[in-house]
């Protein structure tokens, strides 16, 4: 190599070997200078791989030219009619694992070698505009979903930027941004901050800030060197002058779906079913409470014995003061066929002949049916039925016990015991 003389005949795209020399292919040449093209025509790497992957061009070994072949070409010296030698090195003779060569060893410039494919000059202009590209990072490759936040905004604890989303909820179109760890499942417990930042939300703020009436990119890029986000629906602006400015952003995404016509048809929705039909059911608007006026919800609550681990119990929507119990939807269905003198449950024939369920009590419910007759059923609920415990759960009970009168403890309830002796005599034990 210090006399210029490559080690081995190495393959690459637009050359061929012709002993000694290397020739060009024309063929593979042009889609050499295609690629060094769309970088000067602004492109991105991912821009030329789209395209060659529909025009069907492949590399040197007939496979689809990635972002990586690409970022070869570009940076490969060779197609200036140059060499640099000892670019790689074997570091193991046993292991044989090449590995770059980032000056650990010598490496040798040779000139004018071959004829080139793309001039010098060209060449260390893509190399100084792939640096500059680089320091702006995402915002430079034009393909990407980016905008002046990107990679300005930053989760303290998982160490990722915040990555910009879009969807369509009810019709009413969002943009938001959330941390990078959700979209690339960093493996852990997860963001600990949660939550999202409203695209239009974190424009005010920013807007409020910086002192300024709208919101303006050029002015955010100047003045903010990154926001770090705390904690959730808070941000912390990190201002170039080293200023540090905490600011609320709350996250409105949620009410801003609620347009006029969205509203409207949710109303209508409701007024036809009595609910809103996501999760609602037969029963859902249909078991009134006398006591409180409010209607019955149903919730999943765990239960050993139900398929699944869990069954759905109807409760006052009345926590307060409201003496009646929830009721067991497998019970009430059952109530709810003998009354209407059917097998099974059936669904259509409760919607059918039902018009409400009026829970009097605890005890007592009216069955309110659309003939106008009512049938009054006595709900008895069901007795809990304990399991007894396992020798491991006695045992494991009396570690507990130990373990939780310490010293310290046994001391405060001796005070405690003698104050109360103290203050009540001999008849402390009879008083409550």
């Amino acid at each position: 190599m210090e006399n210029g003389i490559p080690n081995g005949r190495f393959r690459i795209l637009g050359y061929r070997w012709d002993g000694d020399q290397l020739v060009i292919v024309p063929e593979e040449a042009e889609v050499v200078k295609r690629v060094f093209q769309n970088f000067l025509d602004g492109k991105s790497r991912l821009e030329t791989e789209r395209e060659f992957e529909a025009e069907g061009i492949r590399s040197i070994n007939g496979c689809v030219m990635r972002d990586s072949n690409l970022k070869t070409i570009l940076t490969n010296v060779t197609y200036t009619g140059n060499l640099l030698l000892q670019k790689e090195f074997i570091s193991d003779p046993i292991e044989k694992k090449r590995k770059k060569n980032h000056g650990e060893l010598p490496q040798y410039f040779v000139e004018n070698t071959h004829e080139p494919i793309i001039d010098m000059e060209t060449f260390q202009y893509v190399q100084d505009e792939m640096g500059r590209r680089r320091e702006l990072g995402a915002l430079a490759n034009k393909s990407l979903n980016t905008c002046c936040f990107t990679g300005k905004i930053k989760c303290p604890y998982c160490g990722q930027s915040y990555m910009h989303s879009r969807r369509t909820k009810n019709g009413h179109y969002q943009e938001f941004w959330n941390c990078g760890s959700k979209k690339k499942k960093k493996q852990g417990d997860g963001c600990p901050v949660g939550g999202t930042i409203n695209h239009k939300n974190l424009m005010l703020a920013c807007a409020e800030v910086l002192g300024i009436e709208d919101f303006d990119e050029d002015v955010f890029l100047e003045k903010v060197d990154y926001i770090d986000v705390p904690k959730r629906y808070t941000l912390e602006f990190h201002m170039a002058d080293g200023r540090v400015i905490t600011k609320d952003c709350p996250n409105t995404g949620h009410q801003d779906c609620w347009t006029p016509e969205y509203r409207a048809k949710v109303s209508a929705q409701r007024r036809k079913t009595g609910t809103n039909p996501k999760g609602a059911s037969c029963l859902t608007a249909k078991i009134k409470c006398v006591h409180c006026g409010c209607n019955f919800r149903g919730t999943l609550q765990k239960k050993a014995d139900a398929e699944g681990g869990k069954m759905r119990y109807w409760r006052c929507a009345e926590h307060n003061g409201c003496d009646t119990v929830g009721l067991c939807e497998d019970l009430l269905k059952a109530m709810i066929s003998d009354v209407l003198d059917t097998e099974d449950f059936d669904e259509g024939v409760f919607r059918e002949r039902i018009d409400r369920i009026d829970v009097l009590s605890a005890s007592e419910i009216v069955f309110c049916l659309k003939d106008g007759t009512a049938v009054s059923r006595e709900w008895i609920p069901p007795e809990r039925v304990g399991r007894p415990w396992t020798d491991e759960q006695r045992e494991k009970f009396r570690e507990s016990v130990k373990d939780a009168y310490t010293p310290e403890r046994r001391q405060q309830m001796s005070e405690h015991m003698k104050q109360l002796r103290k203050e009540r005599g001999k008849a402390w034990r009879k008083e409550k």
